[in-house]
């Protein structure tokens, strides 16, 4: 009797904790408040089909460069598809400069993603025609260096993909965006400083109001009207 007496107090000691444990608050979810991007995988590599002495798409010389291009979809300022799909390219030597950067971030844990790269003469036309402001567009006759594969749009991830808090969006048309505003917590001065400095180190310059854009300074091309075809 002693022994089932000791056995019983046993089992209503271990139910009373599991009760109690079910009625104790749980932990919320962790939830990211930041809007999801659609990162592209790179597809798989077939034929080339572009001039390599003119071009390099980006993802052959490393699938692990991340491609969120915007201007694939309607997640843009302009809410429209630019391009009949998602393809990265650059001149040569920006792509060789650009996978040095690249490289150099991995070693830190982090890499590269894209949001915009070598943008078609007839893309700019059809955003000039969106948006003839020359503050947000580049006017076609002029070009940009987008339109000459000298240009990136873009952003450090984490080895998860996750991009580094920049304190604003790709795209985004206001002082939070230029280099000069410091308003912003530590941590996202630090990661835009750490975008800087590692672009600065391949010969990539930064344009003043916009924290994601960058060109390539050791040398220039001529303006480009070749369109690329979708896989």
């Amino acid at each position: 009797m002693k022994y089932l007496a000791l056995s019983l107090l046993f089992l209503l000691v271990n139910c009373g904790s599991s009760s109690l444990d079910d009625k104790l608050p749980k932990a919320p979810p962790t939830t990211d408040h930041r809007e999801p991007t659609s990162v592209s995988q790179p597809p798989t590599p077939g034929p080339i089909d572009y001039d390599t002495t003119q071009w390099t798409e980006i993802t052959r010389l490393d699938p692990t460069i991340l491609l969120d291009l915007r201007y694939a979809t309607d997640n843009n300022f302009v809410k429209e598809k630019m391009y009949e799909c998602p393809r990265c390219f650059f001149r040569p030597a920006v792509a060789k400069a650009l996978l040095k950067a690249h490289k150099t971030l991995q070693k830190k844990g982090y890499g590269l993603k894209m949001y915009d790269c070598y943008r078609p003469r007839p893309i700019q036309w059809k955003l000039w025609k969106k948006v003839p402001d020359p503050r947000y567009v580049a006017d076609p006759r002029k070009g940009s260096m987008h339109n000459r594969g000298m240009a990136a749009d873009l952003t450090i991830v984490d080895k998860k993909g996750k991009e580094l808090d920049m304190g604003t969006d790709f795209d985004f048309f206001g002082k939070e965006a230029y280099h000069a505003y410091t308003a912003h917590p530590q941590q996202v001065l630090d990661n835009r400083k750490l975008l800087l400095n590692t672009m600065a180190a391949v010969g990539m310059k930064f344009t003043t109001t916009e924290w994601w854009h960058y060109s390539y300074k050791p040398k220039t091309y001529p303006i480009a009207d070749w369109v690329w075809e979708c896989k």
